[in-house]
């Protein structure tokens, strides 16, 4: 009955989050189509507030066009990816396959080749080590690790470019083979192409490695900012 050419993915975004429709304007190519619902989020992004989104994912996962099929469904917090680490796809129900940030960034490492990375972040510590721990415990090595320290990420979503570049270059390390900018708040993605010519290096964000990753374990060409969407994996 529902039945048409559209490839059709879902998402699942904080109800706080401010940049993650924007970001996919970017990089949906033509013939694809973005349905996003959002769940509960209780800032600031503590360990025990990031690991109470997953008991959230199924029902937030049932209202996303009921009914008709998914190519796939995206998690749009890369911290909540670490903390609940490889359960996404059972906590949401087996409706379709989970991305996540944190596993796609992990897609992108292996494709470019990746293993040691400089990860840069505007949470907390604490917060930033949940991610970098994530990486470290599937055999990558954090050669570096910088916090922005922001509890909250409405105010991660409003820094303005210039802060993000400078972070993002002070954030490097000559033993890093990748720069990871991690937060699916952080408005970044447009500034990849400027990062990674001034560094020399790929630099990955989690809204770039989400939805590059998304399309292509779908088999969907997409052009999009940096090194990685220029890289497919079929």
């Amino acid at each position: 009955m529902w039945n048409d050419d559209i490839r059709r993915f879902g998402m699942i975004a904080l109800a706080t989050d401010m940049t993650m429709e924007g970001d996919a304007r970017l990089v949906m190519p033509e013939g694809t189509r973005l349905h996003v619902t959002r769940i509960e989020f209780d800032n600031p992004t503590t360990e025990e507030n990031l690991r109470n989104t997953g008991p959230r994912l199924r029902a937030a996962v049932d209202l996303i066009v009921p009914g008709v099929h998914l190519d796939g469904i995206g998690f749009g917090c890369t911290s909540a990816a670490a903390v609940l680490g490889d359960q996404m796809d059972a906590l949401a129900g087996g409706r379709a396959h989970v991305t996540t940030p944190a596993g796609a960034a992990l897609r992108g490492f292996a494709v470019l080749d990746v293993t040691r990375v400089a990860l840069m972040t505007p949470y907390l510590e604490a917060t930033t080590n949940l991610v970098g721990d994530y990486f470290e415990a599937h055999g990558i090595d954090v050669v570096r690790r910088v916090s922005m320290n922001f509890p909250d990420d409405r105010d991660m979503a409003v820094l303005p470019p210039d802060r993000i570049i400078d972070m993002a270059l002070d954030s490097d390390h000559p033993d890093a083979q990748a720069l990871f900018i991690s937060c699916t708040a952080l408005p970044v993605m447009t500034l990849i192409p400027e990062i990674e010519e001034r560094l020399g290096k790929p630099v990955i964000s989690s809204n770039q490695a989400l939805f590059w990753s998304m399309l292509d374990q779908a088999r969907i060409p997409a052009t999009g900012p940096g090194t990685l969407f220029g890289l497919r994996t079929w």
